[in-house]
């Protein structure tokens, strides 16, 4: 298993001292395995070149003679070092930029390597680097590994540091993968593809060690899930859920709204996973408004007439305000008990509610974060939902499941991603997708303008309102900022007042208190306020079906996913209803998001076209995923790759050998230091 190279610190490695130690602690790395093993994310190219064979505007090396004598000119507190230059026959301008304490070392006749931008119209390279041969080089003539870095550490010292470490310990570097997967995709040796990565002799040579890498990280992740599956399969010490049929359809009738087919399906395979020992550990993806809720309160129901309590966790005070809510009118009338924890539930009521709760009396408890504090204690926990999972970390998620005993887990997203992926990527849970939108709900469209047509978007605003609609108003910040040049909620407000006199302008923000909040909220709902000017506190799950028109300033400040979830708080009613996206763009980025906004309102579209914009990493918000941060793989780019590590995995857990073999071992080793399996150990 690496000899433990996870074991030994960074510190033993030659010539890394203590300043270096805690360089490399401030990146991550503690462990000489974190430290081979801290790949670089490109080259940069040092190879030499013929003069002659270089393009206007590309980065490149030359080998040339000092030709002229060396001029500095300044500018204000700013230099720019200038010297005639012969390579290939051809006379060219070097130039640096505050770098004149070379002009000693520029001596005529001597020669020099130059890296740098070739400018082809002045005969004129802007040199980045510079090294002279009698001086021996450490760059020219080779790629050289860049890496992320922070601090004071710098690529030079990184990447004496990791070459030590190659050096010192290279040999202890074994192959973890079985023998019969390196020969089938006829893989480079492990050892040989970690020195590589780091010092390629050319680009093919690390494309090879990449690939190498690749495929190791994903098959590792996948037999992580797929041993996570088959040790779980057979287990049957989860709760056993009993409510008949008969019971549920009396509950589903009483529903104000008819099941969607896509609803009655996902309803179908949660119930089977409830009716099972073995413990549910499902998925549960819908776009916005596509009813999740709902089959989430037929699970809880079916949790508490099987005698057991249900938890809830979503991610703000607002929603869970407004759950609470909506749970309570659906069961009052079958006498389940709902309470409600925030970090704004305090004093006497707090502990009358956690009394509650142990002794049996609150059926379904729905909360933030505050659910998961070490004095709320249930009396028999029989299934936990938690609302928008990617808010929450994997610990967080983990300490809620171990509130029972082996509880059946349900986890609900609005960030929808494609079925095949998620099946791959979430490999230890089951998915269900709900793919299709409720009856009666219109499509919302999408307009994008720029800020130049705020008057238009005010008389749109008059003539929802008018009609008898409401309108949101959403800003990034909630305050005046020097650093973006945003709309803040609080000028916003004071703006949207003076220019709509006639209307009843609300304000709701993250920094108001909790009642301030819940009775902006209860006058929104009642219709008492016309337009409210909100930050993203509103994103997920506020519904008030009157409100038609929702106008987001400075889109382009938001993410795609994040805005989609804005444009889903309208259009929960009957009537048409309208997302205006007002930005003003600097980037092809920005723009390309605006475009996917106004092309489709299918969620699972929106998803697609964010994970091509974004890349897989900030997508799935890896820190607070349950996914690992993958240090070559891109689960986009890779994933063929990633499939056929699935199925490598999924195959390899069957054979009985695998559980005694040195690819389990290591695998178990990792386990033991890695919130893998999200936050559980494989006992």
């Amino acid at each position: 298993m690496n000899n433990r190279l996870d074991q030994i610190p960074v510190k033993e490695v030659n010539g890394v001292g203590a300043r270096k130690v805690e360089e490399l602690h401030a990146v991550g790395i503690f462990t000489v395995k974190d430290l081979i093993e801290y790949f670089p994310f490109r080259y940069e190219d040092y190879r030499q070149k013929p003069l002659g064979d270089v393009k206007d505007g590309d980065k490149a090396t030359v080998q040339a003679k000092i030709a002229g004598i060396p001029v500095v000119q300044r500018f204000g507190k700013k230099t720019k070092l200038s010297c005639k230059m012969l390579a290939d026959y051809s006379m060219f301008t070097a130039v640096w930029f505050n770098r004149n304490y070379l002009k000693e070392q520029l001596e005529p006749d001597r020669e020099i390597i130059l890296t740098g931008k070739w400018d082809g119209r002045r005969l004129q390279m802007n040199v980045t680097q510079s090294e002279f041969p009698d001086r021996g080089t450490i760059r020219s003539g080779s790629l050289q590994p860049v890496y992320s870095i922070g601090g004071d550490l710098t690529q030079n010292s990184l990447r004496k540091a990791i070459a030590s470490a190659l050096d010192q310990y290279g040999d202890a570097l074994e192959e973890v993968l079985p023998q019969e997967l390196v020969s089938k995709y006829e893989l480079m040796p492990r050892p040989q593809a970690i020195r590589l990565l780091h010092q390629p002799g050319d680009l093919a040579e690390g494309q090879e060690a990449r690939k190498r890498m690749v495929y190791e990280e994903l098959f590792l992740f996948q037999l992580k899930l797929q041993a996570y599956r088959s040790l779980n399969r057979d287990r049957r010490d989860g709760v056993l859920h009993t409510t008949p049929n008969a019971v549920i359809r009396e509950f589903v009738r009483s529903l104000p709204f008819e099941l969607t087919d896509a609803q009655k399906n996902v309803e179908l395979e949660i119930l089977k996973d409830m009716r099972s020992e073995a413990c549910m550990n499902r998925l549960l993806q819908g776009d916005v408004g596509s009813g999740k809720t709902a089959v989430a309160a037929i699970a809880l129901f079916t949790s508490v007439r099987s005698g057991f309590q249900g938890a809830l966790m979503v991610p703000t005070e607002i929603l869970a305000e407004q759950h609470s809510r909506s749970l309570t009118t659906m069961f009052e009338p079958f006498g389940i008990t709902v309470g409600l924890l925030t970090s704004s539930v305090t004093g006497r009521k707090r502990k009358d509610l956690l009394a509650a709760l142990q002794m049996g009396l609150i059926d379904i408890l729905v909360g933030t974060h505050a659910l998961i504090q070490d004095e709320v204690n249930f009396r028999s926990l029989g299934l936990v939902v938690t609302d928008e999972q990617h808010r929450f970390g994997v610990n967080q998620r983990s300490v809620l499941r171990r509130k029972g005993y082996n509880p059946d887990v349900l986890t609900m997203t609005a960030t929808p991603i494609p079925r095949t992926l998620a099946i791959t990527a979430f490999g230890d849970m089951d998915v269900s997708t709900i793919a299709e939108r409720p009856k009666g709900r219109v499509p919302i469209e999408t307009y994008w303008v720029k800020q130049e047509m705020m008057e238009r978007v005010l008389g749109f605003i008059r003539r929802e309102v008018s009609q008898g609609r409401q309108a949101y108003m959403i800003c990034p910040l909630i305050e005046e900022s020097e650093k973006l040049d945003v709309q803040n909620a609080i000028d916003l407000h004071t703006q949207m007042s003076q220019a709509l006199p006639d209307y009843r302008v609300g304000l709701l923000h993250g920094r108001m208190n909790a009642a301030e909040k819940e009775e902006t909220m209860r006058q929104f709902y009642a219709g008492e306020t016309h337009l409210l000017v909100s930050t993203t506190v509103v994103e997920v799950g506020v519904d008030v079906p009157n409100a038609t028109l929702m106008v987001i300033m400075d889109a382009d400040r938001f993410g795609l996913s994040q805005l989609h979830q804005l444009r889903g708080r309208v259009g929960r009613g009957e009537h048409a209803s309208y997302c205006v996206l007002i930005a003003d763009p600097k980037s092809e980025l920005g723009r390309q998001r605006m475009g996917v906004m106004t092309d489709t309102n299918d969620g699972f579209e929106v998803s697609r076209r964010d994970l091509e914009l974004r890349g897989p990493g900030d997508f799935f918000g890896t820190k607070q995923s349950g996914l690992p941060e993958f240090k070559v793989a891109d689960m986009v780019a890779d994933f063929k790759v990633l499939e056929q590590a699935r199925d490598d995995a999924a195959k390899l857990v069957e054979d009985p050998f695998f559980w005694t073999s040195p690819t389990y071992e290591h695998l178990r080793g990792n386990l033991e230091k890695e919130e893998a399996f999200r936050g559980e150990l494989i006992d």
